[in-house]
């Protein structure tokens, strides 16, 4: 009997595991704590100016609040993100799956243990995230606990760090609503992915080869992937283009503005990627299994590619680069930006 039930994850389940994973964070009176939210807000309101006279790019200031939130209001945000945008993806596996009613809803829960898992340990992560499917047009999260608990740790200025994270993560809001048609072309690739999904091929060899990553082998795979087909492959490899391009685009603008706002900038950077390479076995291991090691070197390789392009033909010119879709590079061109540059320019 085929009965997929409302849902084939339990959302209300994944953000309770993810909060009571995630914890609270510093400890933070309540007058700093205001301060800090207060601080940030002003922050990134500061940083839409700066990130448009250096990138050229225009974006609303209308559109996409900015909401400081601390751990368990990401993790409730990710959550109603993830149910939205992953919505098809749930619909076709559960239109493909035969499961009873109690299978399914036991199914639920299991599934909603383990969303909540990896929302809870990214929940400490994350300093901020623009959520570019919040309606209407996308908000912009900065987790303050995060950012208090990464200055101590690094033991920088807590102003400038926190400057200096407004500026990347204004950037990202700037991208998306500088670039409206951006928002869509991400949820396209969505899309296209659920099409290519079926359930048997989540479990055919997948779970043997996300075996091997986690015990380090030659492989290196990540979660996704572990259980991607050649298909599903082609598509992250268009959206690890993508996102290396806006992760890379936000360091060159941060690098760039920052010495001229923040006196400690060159510092920050110093400390900051020395912390990216992840502390500890586990740590290493999940950052793996989670594609956190690939997060980062879209840091690296998307900014290298960004100042390649810049510095032969200019911001103006490397701008055409969000004109349309088709501008967009591939993740082999990220790697080639003078390939980039001959199809493009």
């Amino acid at each position: 009997m085929n009965n997929p039930g409302p849902s084939m994850v339990d959302w209300g389940l994944a953000v309770a595991v993810g909060s009571r994973l995630a914890g609270q964070g510093p400890v933070v009176s309540r007058e700093d704590a205001a301060a800090v939210v207060a601080e940030l807000r002003a922050g990134a309101a500061r940083s839409t100016g700066l990130v448009r006279d250096f990138s050229g790019l225009q974006a609303a200031d209308d559109t996409a609040p900015v909401v400081v939130v601390d751990r368990p209001g990401w993790v409730q945000a990710n959550a109603d993100g993830f149910a939205s945008v992953l919505a098809p993806v749930v619909d076709k596996l559960a239109g493909r799956a035969r499961t009873s009613g109690v299978a399914h809803a036991v199914g639920s829960r299991v599934t909603g243990v383990e969303v909540g898992g990896l929302l809870g340990f990214l929940a400490g992560k994350v300093l901020g995230q623009f959520d570019p499917f919040h309606p209407p047009a996308g908000r912009l999260l900065l987790v303050a606990p995060n950012i208090v608990h990464v200055e101590r740790e690094l033991g920088v200025d807590p102003h400038d760090f926190r400057l200096w994270v407004c500026l990347h993560e204004e950037t990202h809001r700037v991208q998306f609503t500088a670039v409206p048609w951006l928002g869509d072309h991400l949820l396209d690739q969505m899309h296209a992915l659920a099409d290519s999904l079926e359930p048997s091929g989540l479990l055919d060899d997948g779970f043997r080869r996300l075996t091997e990553s986690l015990k380090g082998g030659t492989r290196g795979e990540n979660l996704l992937e572990a259980v991607s087909t050649p298909e599903q492959k082609e598509i992250i490899d268009r959206v690890t283009g993508v996102m290396s391009l806006l992760e890379g685009h936000a360091d060159v603008v941060m690098d760039g503005v920052g010495p001229q706002v923040i006196p400690t900038v060159a510092d920050i950077r110093r400390r900051f990627n020395k912390r990216r390479k992840g502390v500890g076995a586990l740590d290493r291991t999940l950052r793996r299994v989670l594609g956190l090691d690939a997060k980062m070197a879209q840091y690296r390789d998307g900014a290298k590619f960004v100042r390649a392009v810049v510095d032969k033909a200019g911001m103006a010119e490397f701008n055409a680069i969000f004109d349309r879709p088709e501008n967009l590079p591939s993740k082999a061109e990220i790697a080639a930006p003078t390939a980039w540059i001959s199809r493009v320019l």
